[in-house]
This record gives C-alpha cells, sequence and structure tokens, in this order.
C-alpha cells in the first residue's frame, strides 16, 4: 500500500491480505541478488559503466562522504557520482515492497508473537515503533519545517521493527519538526490497525505515543508492583527497535549526524533513507555481521507542542 504522491517516500508493505490461491502461505521474497541484477540490467549511456555506478553509490550510502570525495576512490567526478546514487536510489526503491513488509501471513504473526513473548514476556507482539531524526545538510533544507527539536535540519523517519530487527515498515516523507505521534496517526500501519487487520496484535512504542487498543506505551507513573514489572518488560522489548535502528545507521553512515548530514536534496534523503533500510534488511537476511555499536546522544520525547508540518510534496525523483 502505497500512500498517494509520496509512494516512493512511504514504504508500506504491498497489500498485506493473504491470497486465497496460497492458503497461509506467503510467495517466497526474490532473491537478495535480484535488485542488483536488476541495476547491471539497466544502463544508460549519460552515466558510468554498472559497476563503477553500482560501487559509488553503495559506498556513498555506506561513508556519507562528499560526492567528490566518494568519486575520488573511482575516477568519477562529483557529478557522475551523483548520478550513481540517483540511478541506483531509483531502481532500488522498486524492490521496496519486496523487502519491507509487515507479517501477514498465520505463520508469520504467530512467529512475531512467539519472538516477543520470549524476550520479556508480552504477548501478541507483532512489530515495535519508533522515529529517528536523519541529518539533512542542505542549505535550501533550511526552514522553519525541517528544523527539529534539537535544532538542526533533519526528517523524521518512522520505523517499524520485526523480532528479527528487520524493517517491516518505513515512513520517510516528513520535516524534522513533525512529531513521531503526529507521524504515527497519519501512517498507513494505523488505518490498518484501525480497520482491524492486525486482529489482537499489539504495537509496541514508547511514551511519545498515545495508548491504543492496537498500541502499547509504557505507564506514566506506574504505582503498583504489576505496573512496575509491566514497564521493565515494556523497555526491553523495544530496546530492539532502538538497536535496529542505531545498526542501520552505523552500517549506512550516510544516516548518522557525525557524518554531518544527508547532502543531497530532502525528497532524496527520504529515498536514501529507504533505500538503505531495504539494504539493512538484505544484509541482515544474508547474516552480514552487524556494525558496532555506538554511544548516542538519547532523543528525548516532546510532551507538548505536537505540531502538523506539511508533508513533504514529492512525486518522483530526478
Amino acid at each position: 500500500m502505497v500512500d498517494g504522491a509520496t509512494k516512493l517516500w512511504h514504504k508500506h508493505a504491498q497489500p498485506r491480505t493473504v491470497s486465497t490461491d496460497h492458503g497461509d502461505e506467503t510467495p517466497p521474497p526474490p532473491s537478495l541478488t535480484d535488485p542488483l541484477v536488476s541495476i547491471r540490467s539497466q544502463t544508460n549511456s549519460t552515466e558510468p559503466p554498472p559497476q563503477p555506478r553500482n560501487s559509488a553509490a553503495l559506498r556513498f550510502y555506506a561513508v556519507g562522504s562528499f560526492l567528490e570525495v566518494v568519486g575520488d576512490g573511482y575516477g568519477l567526478s562529483k557529478t557522475s557520482v551523483w548520478r550513481c546514487v540517483r540511478s541506483v536510489t531509483n531502481i532500488l526503491l522498486r524492490h521496496a515492497i519486496d523487502y519491507i513488509r509487515m507479517p501477514s501471513a498465520r505463520h508469520e504473526v504467530m512467529e512475531a508473537h512467539q519472538s516477543f513473548h520470549a524476550i520479556a514476556g508480552i504477548p501478541q507482539i507483532i512489530g515495535l515503533v519508533d522515529g529517528t531524526l536523519i541529518p539533512i545538510a542542505n542549505p535550501s533544507a533550511l526552514n522553519q519545517a525541517f528544523i527539529c527539536r534539537k535544532g538542526f535540519a533533519a526528517i523524521n523517519v518512522q520505523v517499524v521493527v520485526d523480532h528479527r530487527g528487520m524493517f517491516a515498515d518505513v515512513v520517510a516523507k516528513w520535516p524534522g519538526s513533525a512529531h513521531d505521534s503526529f507521524v504515527w496517526a497519519n501512517s498507513v500501519v494505523v488505518q490498518d490497525a484501525e480497520r482491524g487487520f492486525f486482529g489482537q496484535s499489539f504495537f509496541i512504542g514508547d511514551s511519545g505515543y498515545p495508548l491504543r487498543t492496537y498500541l502499547l506505551n509504557p505507564v506514566t507513573n506506574p504505582t503498583t508492583r504489576a505496573e512496575e514489572n509491566y514497564n521493565i518488560a515494556h523497555i526491553h522489548t523495544r530496546n530492539l527497535v532502538e538497536r535496529s535502528i542505531g545498526h542501520w545507521k552505523m552500517r549506512f553512515r550516510c544516516l548518522h549526524k557525525l557524518a554531518g548530514g544527508l547532502r543531497l536534496k530532502p525528497e532524496r534523503c527520504c529515498a536514501v533513507a529507504v533505500v538503505t533500510a531495504i539494504l539493512h534488511n538484505i544484509a541482515l537476511s544474508g547474516g552480514a555481521a552487524l556494525p558496532e555499536e555506538e554511544e548516542e546522544e538519547e532523543e528525548e520525547e516532546e510532551e507538548e507542542g505536537v505540531h502538523n508540518p506539511p508533508q513533504l510534496p514529492y512525486t518522483q525523483l530526478v
């Protein structure tokens, strides 16, 4: 399901009803090499050959350096590297629904329930939701809508993480001033949850999200031992989404604040966020080693002054 004009930036699972032709079975995902095969098969006379093009784009995602610095390692100009990133990003975006999807088949839901329950005993959890700020460094984006509560320009990306630490949903279309609860309330996941698509399953979110019949947040000011135990279990369970975001940003340093922010237009920053989430899932599926975590400043939740910023008006990556 895709959200209108922002179809390239709001990645949500393809229609998640299970086909009656397959019962509870879901079609196997495409080979992990399929996106790269697609990239190699689509060449453009104005772009570098596929191999250096792919390598330059992947290096940009991984290190987040200036385009000209990335190009130096491949003998490419800044403009050529920009074309590499644009081309590879566009191609990989087409595979988003193959690699970022919510559990839907019965066995997938049961596996999620059992795995999350094994962490700290909270039953029937299907996903963990959190928001994270992706710094951007394009001067044209330095307007009030992009300035986050920490005072720098960013986009606010919402992710839902499954029991494996993989991204099951990514919403990358809101500027940094958007509050996490606002992004959540306007997401397709919430629309599906309101319609009862997830049945008796729950999501877990921090105190920045409102309590709902399908979303569990911590108890504010617990007064009983049971409430304290619940909050402890909630923290242990939700830790997975925080670690997953940390691994994602460490694996793809272009997203990390230490890289100085993405030096692309905001709409391309949104696209890069989705593409790196795809690549992160592919890396986990392939058994790639997790990057070492770094200590990051904790993002405190904003309790009031919720903003309703304009949605980024992006229709395609050019």
